[in-house]
């Protein structure tokens, strides 16, 4: 449906784009809002994303249009809050900014990063959980929960021999069926 309705925008339908906002709109907004802290802001910059994502949808590759338009929606209120900061220190005549304004753009790059990081294993989470079952307990245990081969073959009662192979095996499984481009 998604898809469907992202071609159509891509064919010149504004009523699939208008569809879209009314299905993002108010994630869109929460993100912006998260960055803003004012309401006014946020609206607006909720607006100029939804200009963003319009003029940008020939970029999109289908790698999951709800992250990508969460990322248009970071990278924007992250914009318009340097902008902002700007705007700030030009009416005050300040020639350096303030130790405070810095300190609030790199939590702003911060919560960017944290948001792309949580993506990221959100996605990956929901990938292992495709592997087949004996791949994906030990994946689990190995990366996820950090345990060692020695404590996986206790908890298996085996030995650390086969936690080894199955591994490898699963290493091999998710070569071959997951792309790096998936992640990205």
């Amino acid at each position: 449906m998604e898809e469907e309705l992202i071609e159509k925008v891509r064919n010149g339908s504004h009523h699939a784009f208008r569809l879209l906002i009314e299905r993002y709109k108010d994630q869109v907004f929460r993100t912006v809002y998260a960055v803003l802290r004012n309401q006014k802001d946020a609206e607006d910059a909720s607006q100029e994303v939804f200009v963003k994502i319009y003029t940008s949808l020939s970029r999109y590759e289908n790698q999951g249009f709800k992250t990508w338009i969460t990322r248009i929606a970071v990278n924007h209120a992250i914009d318009c809050k340097r902008k902002a900061a700007r705007r700030n220190e030009e009416i005050t005549g300040s020639a350096v900014q303030p130790p405070k304004e810095d300190i609030l753009l790199e939590r702003l790059d911060s919560v960017e990063a944290k948001f792309e990081e949580k993506q990221l294993r959100l996605l990956v989470r929901r990938r292992i959980g495709e592997m087949p079952e004996n791949y994906r307990r030990v994946i689990h245990d190995y990366y996820i929960k950090e345990k060692s081969y020695k404590k996986i073959a206790e908890e298996q009662e085996v030995e650390v021999k086969t936690i080894e192979t199955k591994l490898y095996r699963a290493r091999l499984w998710m070569r071959k069926h997951w792309k790096e481009e998936d992640f990205q």
